[in-house]
């Protein structure tokens, strides 16, 4: 596949499912850097953190805290690095939800250690701070979830009617 056009059809598959109104921690971010670790050759593997950073051109960043998303998409990258060798439906789905509680877990410890956040900065702060993280947590893990079947799922379904229906040399071409 042309890795130009996946590459740029996934920045801009990035940048609308945070710019179109969606439900809260429910966007493609997470389930793009595994795609991308998986799918991409390694020196493009961090591609789609550039969604990321062009939709929050748009919306605005949050300040310094917002350093905190980059890294745990950054780690879902690796994630996705790793994933390449060892690509099965039980290790995508895994590695899907350990991008997800690794999204929650250093979010909202940024969100504790932000010196605007209203939580104390003592272990019942941050405890606290990730309670009240929980109806957050779900729909990130819903996010990820769906979008990873969306992106794993049609990717793999694309690639296998393509196989199938065009001649060896001809796919050896053109992939």
């Amino acid at each position: 596949m042309n890795l130009k056009l996946l590459a740029i059809s996934l920045v801009i598959f990035g940048i609308l499912s945070r710019l179109i109104p969606h439900a809260p921690n429910i966007t493609g971010i997470g389930a793009l850097m595994l795609f991308g670790g998986v799918y991409l050759p390694k020196r493009f593997a961090f591609l789609p953190l550039a969604a990321l950073f062009i939709s929050d051109y748009f919306i605005g960043f949050y300040g310094i805290s917002m350093i905190y998303v980059y890294f745990s998409f950054g780690l879902a990258g690796l994630i996705g690095i790793w994933l390449k060798d060892h690509k099965s439906l039980k290790n995508i789905f895994g590695a899907t939800l350990i991008t997800s509680i690794i999204f929650y877990l250093i979010t909202n410890f940024g969100v504790w250690t932000d010196p605007r956040s209203a939580y104390s900065k003592d272990l019942a702060g941050l405890m606290q701070s990730y309670y009240y993280a929980i109806p957050f947590f779900r729909n990130t893990i819903l996010g990820d979830l769906s979008y990873t079947a969306l992106l794993f799922g049609s990717y793999e379904f694309i690639m296998n009617i393509t196989k199938r229906h065009l001649s060896k040399s001809i796919y050896r071409l053109l992939f």
